[in-house]
């Protein structure tokens, strides 16, 4: 069995456990089509309702697909989306989750992240995700500290703490493959955070390389880094203040992810991290709609839940 196919049974099977009497979609671009057709192969194999949609990879992450992706993405019991730039924060992917899909996400796979991310124990991942959202659900305030810098405080509100643990069982529930987190888009952040692990566009950081951010009353207000800046000065002339939007606090449950490799979708799920994100925040519970959800990982972080440190689970799967 090759390493995609092998990677596609865990997808399919396992995570959305697809039945023969369900439809299924598999939505692609032309730079992740065998991904998309090991899936797609699976898939095929267990329900005579499965298609492969394939189309060019959108401009930016969270951008919406064409309309007919979109249709077919709402149409289907189940979705999977391997595809270049992220479908978890548009509204097709809602709009799907509403009519009832069940739908996994791939945003940004590589063949590489695809085969090491799919070969976990995801009951296991599901087990510290409940451990972890047990000792934050209830928490007024989080606050966010890190060797680098990283000193923030979160107002949670009325939001609410999700889990995504790469089981997606039933109607109407979406995760991101691999998976592995706990996360909230917080009403409020005052503060700095330093991003010394993974974020687009410079992919995984350089030993010493820092990214700083400064926060206040819910939006980012300094940028340190050039590009990452103009990203977000772009999308705020079509958008404004929500493209500084601090949009998602989220904590790493995927033990089996023991290193860093300069994909935010596998690295933003490690045990043992955190990642902060900018722009939208309304497929995660938030109100914000932005054409951007900037994610950035940082290292070695201690978690408080309204004054109590947060249990992490790491890497290695022993508590810190």
């Amino acid at each position: 069995m090759s390493d995609l196919r092998a990677a596609a049974e865990t997808a399919v099977r396992q995570c959305l456990a697809l039945e023969s009497s369900e439809s299924c979609a598999v939505v692609t671009d032309d730079e992740r089509e065998p991904i998309g057709e090991a899936i797609y192969e699976v898939a095929s194999e267990i329900s005579d309702d499965a298609v492969i949609v394939r189309y060019p990879p959108g401009e930016t992450h969270g951008g919406e697909p064409p309309q007919p992706v979109a249709a077919a993405m709402a149409g289907a019991d189940v979705v999977l989306a391997p595809t270049s730039k992220s479908l978890s924060h548009t509204r097709a992917r809602g709009d799907a989750n509403e009519a009832g899909a069940r739908v996994a996400t791939l945003p940004g796979i590589t063949e590489e992240v695809f085969t090491t991310g799919l070969d976990a124990d995801y009951e296991a991942i599901a087990d510290h995700s409940a451990d972890v959202l047990e000792q934050v659900e209830d928490a007024d305030e989080i606050r966010v500290t890190a060797p680098a810098g990283t000193d923030i405080t979160f107002g949670i509100g009325d939001r609410e703490f999700l889990s995504d643990t790469g089981i997606v069982h039933e109607p109407g529930q979406m995760s991101n493959l691999p998976a592995g987190e706990v996360f909230v888009s917080p009403e409020t952040a005052d503060g700095t955070f330093v991003i010394d692990g993974t974020m687009r566009p410079h992919g995984l950081l350089e030993d010493g390389q820092e990214l700083r951010f400064e926060a206040e009353d819910g939006l980012v207000t300094e940028i340190s880094d050039d590009e990452i800046r103009e990203t977000v000065e772009t999308a705020a002339e079509e958008v404004g203040d929500a493209a500084y939007n601090l949009a998602e606090l989220g904590i790493g449950t995927n033990v089996a992810v023991t290193d860093l490799v300069g994909s935010v979708l596998l690295d933003e799920k490690a045990g043992g991290t955190v990642h902060i994100a900018i722009g939208d925040d309304a497929g995660i519970g938030g109100d914000v709609d932005a054409p951007i959800h900037l994610d950035g990982i940082l290292r070695e972080p201690t978690v408080w839940a309204d004054g109590e440190v947060v249990d992490l689970p790491m890497a290695n799967g022993d508590e810190p």
